[in-house]
C-alpha cells in the first residue's frame, strides 16, 4: 500500500522546486527574500530535503548512545524543577518547599549564601520532610570559599539513613562563574575548595558538586552558540583542574553539571542542546584518551543538563506575556531533552514570586507532560532535516568558539584578556539595535503595548533601568558581563513617563483615504504608547480643520498627521497652519514629500525606518519628560 501512495506523487528534484520558487518571486531577490541570517552567525535555507542529511555525522545512533545527540537515556521524562530563597530563612523556604513537591516538582534548588557555613543542623532545616529517594535536591550560589554545605548534605544523608546511590543532589561551585559575573575570585585557593568538595562527595554517585553556569551568557545577551561554546570551555577547564587535583577523567566529568537558558529562538534550542550532548560527549572522550590509558566509563560522556527559561527575554510591563514567552521556552528545552528543566515564574523579573506565579510556571511542565505528552517521545527532532541541519550548524560553531578560547589559554584566560566579553558585547549591541528598531520583538514592550497599563506597584527604577548588579567593592581581575534583560531600555522610557508627573497625550488627526488613515493611526498608536504617551484614537475628521480643532481642544501634546501619501502635501502644513506652536505636529510615514513638509516647519515624521527607542526618547526631551 504504501509504495502505492507514494506511486501517486512522483520526486520533485531541487531544481524543479527552485525554477518554482525563482518563479514565483517575480524577479526578487532570492537571499534577501527566502534566506534567514540568524544572529549566531548562520544562514538558514527556506527548506531542506533529505539529501542534507548526507553528510550529517550524527546520524546513526539511538537515543541514550554515544554520542548522545538523541538524548543520554532512552525516554525523556524530564525533572519538573523550582528555586526557593534560602536567604530569609531556611524553615521558610522548606515551607515552600514542600508545598512545591506535593503540587507537581520532582525537583526542588535551594539559594543559599554560599559565603557562609551552613551546618548539619540548616541542612536539617530546609531538608525537613523531604524525601531524598523521591526528589532531587540542589543548592545555588554556592562559593569554594565555604565547602562545608557539602560535607553537612553527606552527614545529613547518612543520619537519616538514605542509600548513596539512591540520592540525587548538586551543589553549583563555580569559581570561573563568578569571574564571568563578578570579574574576580573571591576565594584564591579554590583548587583546595575543589578537593574538598571532590572528597566529601566521594561515594555518593549521584551528586554533582561543579556547576557550568551557562546561563550567565544568555544573561547578558549572547547567542545560543555563544552560550554553549564557553560553557563546554568552562567544563573543559574544570576537567583540567580535577584531573590535576589527582581525580580521573570519570570521576571529574560525573560531578559536573550544565545549567543553561532556554531563549525564545524555538528551533535554535532544541539544536543547541542536541549539539551540547554531541560536543561534551566528544570532549570528554577524546580527554579521557589522552591523560588516561584505560576507557572510562560511558556514564561520565553524558553530559547532565537543567535548563531554565531566559531571564533575559522577560518582561516588565505586560509581564503576562511572560507566561507564553516560558511555554515556548519549555517547548523547546523538553522536546530537546533535557535532564531538567525550570519554567522562571512571570514576575520573576521584579518581584518575589508567589503562590499564583509559581503555581503556573509549575503547571507550564505539567502540562507538557500531562495533556501534551512531550514526555512519552524521545527526540521527536530526530530526521528533520531542518533539525538535523541546525544541530549540525550549531555544533560546528560552537565548536569553533570553543576552539579559539581554547587557543586563548582556556576559559580563565581568554576571560581575563577580554576576549569573552568582547564576542558577548558584539553580540548583546546586535540585539539591542534589533529590539530599538523592532526587528526583534517584545510583544507589550517595544511592541503593541497595554495603552492603559501602568507599572507594577512592586517596580523601582532600578529593575527597569540597565545597571550591572556585578559587585563593585573586590578588586577585579576582568570586566565582568553585564547582566541585563533586552526590553529595559524601553522600560526606562515608558517608566520616565510614568513618573514624570505629566499626562502627555499624542492625538491621531486622521483624513483623507480611509484606509491609509486608519492603518497609519493603528501605527502611530502603538508607536507613541510603548514610551506610555496617552493615545486620542478616531476614525477619519471629514476635514483637516475640523481635526485640528478637535485636537486643540483635547489639548493635546502631539498631533499625528495619518493619511495618504498624496494628501500630506497640501494638508500637512494647514495642519501646522491651523495648530502653530500648540503642539508638536508629527506625520506618520516617510511621504516623497518629505523634503518640501521640512521647509514648511514640519520636521518631525516616524515610521517603520525609524529608531523607535531613540525618536521616543527624542520625543521626551521635546516634552520636557527627561
Amino acid at each position: 500500500m504504501a509504495e502505492k501512495l507514494f506511486a501517486e506523487f512522483p520526486p520533485v528534484s531541487t531544481k524543479e522546486w527552485e525554477e518554482v520558487i525563482f518563479k514565483d518571486l517575480k524577479g526578487a531577490d532570492y537571499d534577501k527574500k527566502l534566506l534567514w541570517k540568524t544572529i549566531e552567525g548562520f544562514t538558514v535555507r527556506p527548506y531542506y530535503r533529505s539529501s542534507d542529511l548526507k553528510n550529517l555525522r550524527h546520524l546513526d545512533n539511538i537515543p541514550g548512545e554515544f554520542p548522545f545527540v538523541r538524548g543520554t537515556k532512552s525516554g525523556n521524562n524530564w525533572q519538573i524543577s523550582q528555586s526557593y530563597s534560602a536567604l530569609e530563612g531556611f524553615e521558610k523556604a522548606n515551607v515552600l518547599a514542600l508545598d512545591g513537591l506535593n503540587k507537581g516538582l520532582d525537583s526542588v534548588s535551594f539559594i543559599i549564601d554560599g559565603k557562609r557555613a551552613i551546618s548539619l543542623a540548616d541542612i536539617s532545616k530546609m531538608l525537613k520532610g523531604i524525601d531524598l529517594k523521591a526528589a532531587e535536591v540542589n543548592f545555588k550560589g554556592c562559593s569554594c570559599c565555604e565547602t562545608q554545605i557539602v560535607k553537612s548534605f553527606t552527614e545529613y544523608v547518612k543520619k537519616e539513613g538514605y542509600n548513596p546511590n539512591d540520592v540525587f543532589a548538586s551543589f553549583d561551585f563555580d569559581p570561573l562563574g563568578e569571574l564571568t559575573t563578578t570579574g574576580n575570585f573571591s576565594c584564591g585557593k579554590y583548587y583546595d575548595g575543589i578537593r574538598k568538595i571532590m572528597d566529601y562527595a566521594a561515594g555518593y554517585p549521584r551528586i554533582r558538586v561543579i556547576g557550568v553556569n551557562g546561563y550567565a551568557f544568555n544573561d547578558a545577551g549572547s547567542t545560543s552558540v555563544q552560550e554553549l561554546g564557553f560553557s563546554l570551555a568552562m567544563g573543559s577547564e574544570y576537567l583540567s583542574m580535577i584531573t590535576d587535583a589527582g581525580y580521573s577523567t570519570q570521576e571529574a566529568a560525573s560531578r559536573i553539571k550544565f545549567t543553561f537558558a532556554v531563549g525564545p529562538n524555538y528551533f535554535v534550542e532544541i539544536a543547541k542542546f542536541r549539539a551540547a550532548r554531541l560536543l561534551w560527549a566528544n570532549i570528554v572522550s577524546e580527554y579521557n584518551s589522552s591523560k588516561e590509558s584505560s576507557s572510562s566509563n560511558e556514564s561520565c560522556l553524558k553530559m547532565k543538563i537543567h535548563a531554565v527559561t531566559s531571564r533575559w527575554n522577560q518582561t516588565v510591563y505586560d509581564a503576562y506575556v511572560n507566561m507564553l514567552r516560558g511555554t515556548t521556552e519549555a517547548m523547546s528545552a523538553s522536546l530537546a531533552g533535557v535532564d531538567s528543566l525550570e519554567v522562571l515564574p512571570f514576575d520573576f523579573a521584579f518581584r518575589e514570586p508567589g503562590e499564583f506565579s509559581n503555581r503556573i510556571a509549575r503547571n507550564t511542565q505539567i502540562i507538557l507532560k500531562e495533556e501534551s505528552y512531550f514526555n512519552n517521545v524521545t527526540d521527536p527532532g530526530a530526521g528533520s532535516y531542518y533539525i538535523e541541519n541546525l544541530t549540525e550548524l550549531v555544533s560546528q560553531e560552537a565548536w569553533k568558539l570553543f576552539t579559539d578560547v581554547e587557543n586563548e589559554g582556556g576559559y580563565k584566560e581568554a576571560f581575563v584578556k577580554g576576549f569573552v566579553q568582547k564576542k558577548v558585547k558584539e553580540t548583546a549591541a546586535k540585539r539591542d539595535v534589533n529590539i530599538s528598531t523592532r526587528r526583534e520583538i517584545l510583544l507589550g514592550t517595544n511592541q503593541y503595548p497595554n495603552f492603559n497599563e501602568k507599572a507594577d506597584k512592586d517596580i523601582t527604577l532600578d529593575i527597569v533601568t540597565r545597571n550591572s548588579t556585578n559587585n563593585q567593592d573586590k578588586i577585579r581581575i576582568a570586566e565582568p558581563l553585564e547582566r541585563y534583560r533586552g526590553a529595559q531600555p524601553f522600560e526606562a522610557v515608558r517608566f520616565a513617563t510614568e513618573t514624570s508627573g505629566k499626562e502627555p497625550k499624542a492625538f491621531m488627526l486622521t483624513f483623507g483615504n480611509l484606509a491609509m488613515c486608519r492603518a497609519r493611526a493603528q501605527f502611530s498608536s502603538n508607536f507613541f504608547s510603548v514610551a506610555g504617551i496617552g493615545i486620542i484614537d478616531n476614525n477619519c475628521f471629514p476635514s483637516v480643520e475640523e481635526g485640528v480643532r478637535a485636537a486643540l481642544a483635547s489639548k493635546a501634546d502631539i498631533i499625528v498627521a495619518c493619511s495618504s501619501d498624496e494628501e500630506y502635501p497640501e494638508a500637512v502644513p494647514k495642519i501646522k497652519q491651523i495648530a502653530g506652536d500648540k503642539a508638536i505636529i508629527v506625520v506618520a510615514g516617510e511621504p516623497s514629500c518629505k523634503e518640501e513638509l521640512i521647509a514648511a516647519g514640519v520636521t518631525n515624521f516616524i515610521s517603520v525606518r525609524s529608531n523607535l527607542l531613540e525618536t521616543l526618547k527624542e520625543y521626551q526631551t521635546k516634552l520636557g519628560i527627561v
